[in-house]
């Protein structure tokens, strides 16, 4: 089970959008991937978002690459979570995040 892949659901831990749950819509490199929440569920934003910033869950939906936020609502229904995308979750501030790098 590999943590970064499409259609992973994931936690925002950094950012404005901490705590809110989004879905990796593609992969751009190894940095960086593409998420969405989508806006209207969740709040996230559709975003590229750096792999540091979030934190992949156990719940994994089925959605084509590159998939639509019309395509990642569908499939959040079809797995009956939206009520589990909703909900926030408390992120622990962890000096790593917020440590000045020379």
């Amino acid at each position: 089970m590999p943590a970064i892949e499409i259609g992973r659901i994931c936690v925002k831990i950094a950012g404005r959008e901490a705590g809110r749950k989004c879905v990796i819509v593609d992969i751009i490199d190894e940095n960086y991937v593409l998420i969405t929440g989508p806006k209207q569920l969740t709040g996230v934003k559709r975003r590229r978002c750096n792999i540091n910033h979030i934190e992949p869950l156990d719940k994994k939906i089925d959605i084509p690459k590159g998939a639509s936020d019309e395509e990642v609502l569908k499939a959040l229904e079809n797995a009956n979570l939206i009520d589990f995308m909703k909900e926030r979750v408390k992120i622990k501030t962890t000096p790593v995040l917020f440590a000045k790098r020379a």
